[in-house]
């Protein structure tokens, strides 16, 4: 919709669409500055968590179920991608990844940073705000090394005292103390450099260890702190530690969900130890669902459905690759034992904060953040979210409304079965259409009954696209040209012979194109 006439009116327009999404306008009544500490596993499904699947989940996690009954649990939270990369990219920035140069996959090696210098992050903010803020943990959103070859410290992971000026304590961080990703997870860098090599199954400990003294640390400073803590478990290598071996009597990745739980259980009890638990807003989450490498076929013999009663995993378009949990605690402020069901996404912490903080955010941060602040704080009375934009390990997109999820594939969109290209020789539709309400677990394609959702679904995310945020504000632009067809759609022969026309608006430098859509595709 444009908005036109006087610029007073513009204006007290523009202020109610913020208001309405909670977003961007600083709060009326800021409260205060509690230390915030953001937990999140890796590729942990939405069933791993016993409370959230108690029927079909065969694995104990006594510390997140407390952690769970203890403030609000999201039943409709997503990941901003069902991959690794992207999803922290979205954490800390407010935006989705696929407006970057990372279209598809995840990175791999030491490579330049994703998150550009100037933009603003999560801990930028905070700490514009007086928090000392740290990064524990997995970052995989870039670093490039001085002091060893290409090939060298990709494939076996930056050797000692090997430098990074480009490293998490350039992008918003007064400290790190971790590694980038999985596959050269032995490298352990404090700060700028590696200070030592361990072995993967160490890695957890390691990581709980470092975060019971930060937080004794930080609570004897007297400074607010903000904790990024990006765990390493339950993804590959699935190590569980000796002690944790054949706990959970569903092999290697039971065990290792179980250790998963024993590490926030930790934090939680160094929080409570440290008397902050009340002053401590706590984050638990998974970057996205949990992977096939945990052998999900051989669990599910078993008896534990990982992704619950949800459609596929890890890499997936569908919502076992991205519906996560998502449970929020603060005492005092955040009622226990409540849950939401609202439409969230990863990308919202962001504009979150800034509203806690009552901080404004600029028009080019925080582009699809919209804050969870008055869910949290009991005020929800809608409308919320406009919508959230899915997109797969392949590059495929989807856009949730309210119960309706369009997909632009025939298939996956990554590694489930039908992927994309046996979809296409089995015939199926390009596109898929779920009824969520009744469907929640994908399994009845409707996209040839309902034409006009189709349509606006299609404009919403185009609009999503080409205005550079999926938010009330200014317009921003893409990083770079962002294609939502990953294969041709298929076409009748009368579509065929049509002549093709394109909107000069979508057609902008560095600005997407989606193909319009005027009636639904034909198998």
């Amino acid at each position: 919709m444009k908005v036109g006439g006087r610029p007073g009116i513009r204006a007290c327009l523009w202020g109610a669409l913020l208001s309405w999404f909670g977003v961007s306008g600083a709060s009326a009544s800021p409260v205060g500055k509690p230390n915030i500490v953001y937990i999140l596993a890796d590729d942990l499904g939405y069933g791993d968590v016993q409370s959230l699947n108690p029927e079909r989940g065969r694995i104990p996690t006594p510390h997140l179920d407390r952690l769970a009954s203890q403030g609000m649990v999201f039943t409709d939270a997503h990941s901003g991608s069902s991959v690794c990369t992207p999803t922290r990219y979205g954490v800390l920035t407010g935006r989705y990844a696929w407006r970057t140069r990372l279209q598809s996959g995840v990175f791999s090696g030491y490579v330049t940073p994703l998150i550009s210098a100037s933009r603003l992050t999560v801990p930028a903010l905070l700490h514009q705000q007086g928090y000392h803020t740290a990064c524990i943990g997995k970052w995989h959103l870039g670093f490039t090394i001085e002091g060893a070859s290409a090939g060298e410290a990709s494939q076996k992971g930056a050797p000692l005292g090997a430098v990074t000026n480009d490293g998490p304590v350039t992008r918003g961080f007064d400290t790190f103390f971790g590694f980038h990703h999985a596959r050269i997870m032995e490298s352990v860098f404090e700060n700028d450099r590696v200070t030592r090599k361990i072995e993967p199954v160490a890695m957890l400990p390691a990581l709980v260890d470092q975060t019971v003294e930060h937080i004794a640390a930080r609570v004897k400073s007297g400074q607010p702190f903000f904790l990024y803590l990006a765990l390493n478990a339950p993804h590959t290598p699935i190590v569980p530690g000796a002690e944790w071996k054949g706990k959970s009597g569903l092999g290697d990745y039971g065990d290792f969900v179980m250790e998963t739980d024993w590490a926030v259980g930790e934090v939680l009890a160094a929080l409570a130890k440290e008397g902050v638990q009340d002053q401590t807003l706590v984050v638990f989450t998974s970057d996205n669902g949990c992977s096939p490498a945990a052998k999900t076929e051989d669990l599910e013999r078993q008896g534990h459905f990982a992704s619950a009663q949800f459609r596929g995993y890890k890499a997936d378009i569908w919502d076992g690759g991205h519906r996560v949990a998502f449970f929020v605690r603060w005492p005092g402020h955040v009622e226990a034992g409540s849950s939401s069901s609202r439409l969230i996404c990863h990308t919202d912490f962001m504009a979150t904060c800034a509203e806690i903080l009552g901080v404004t955010l600029p028009p080019d941060a925080g582009e699809d953040s919209v804050s969870l602040w008055p869910i949290l704080s009991g005020r929800d009375g809608g409308p919320f979210r406009e919508s959230v934009v899915h997109h797969s390990i392949n590059g495929n997109f989807a856009i949730r409304q309210g119960a309706w999820k369009l997909e632009f594939c025939p298939g996956s969109g990554g590694w489930g079965k039908p992927a994309d290209a046996a979809a296409n020789k089995q015939g199926l539709p390009d596109l898929q259409l779920y009824d969520l309400s009744t469907d929640p677990g994908e399994t009845t394609n409707v996209q040839a009954r309902h034409p006009e959702v189709l349509s606006r679904l299609s404009e919403l995310l185009q609009s999503s696209i080409t205005r550079g945020r999926s938010t009330p504000g200014p317009d921003q632009l893409n990083d770079t040209e962002v294609n939502v067809r990953k294969t041709k759609p298929k076409k009748s022969p009368k579509e065929a012979a049509a002549p093709v026309h394109r909107d000069v608006e979508i057609a902008r430098p560095r600005l997407a194109s989606l193909p319009a859509l005027s009636e639904p595709p034909r198998p």
